[in-house]
């Protein structure tokens, strides 16, 4: 019977943005249906927002931040 051996490498990873992607912003209000159009701006949507606030008086938004990542090996 044959011993059965286990050979083991660990290889160092990082998380990075996928290439040729951009963060998007986006803002929801948490009174109403409310929505700011997606941007790669974020003080555009910023800009929406403060004009929601203004226009409703709603001052409470959910900002949200979306970015495409990707696995690679890390440089040694």
């Amino acid at each position: 019977m044959t011993a059965l051996r286990a050979a083991y490498r660990y290889v160092v990873h990082k998380v990075t943005q996928l290439p040729d992607t951009e963060v998007i912003f986006e803002a929801q209000c948490l009174c109403c249906d409310w929505e700011a159009a997606p941007s790669t701006d974020s003080a555009a949507v910023d800009v929406e927002a403060m004009t929601h606030t203004g226009r409703s008086g709603h001052g409470s938004f959910r900002r949200i931040c979306t970015s495409f990542a990707i696995v690679v090996r890390a440089e040694r």
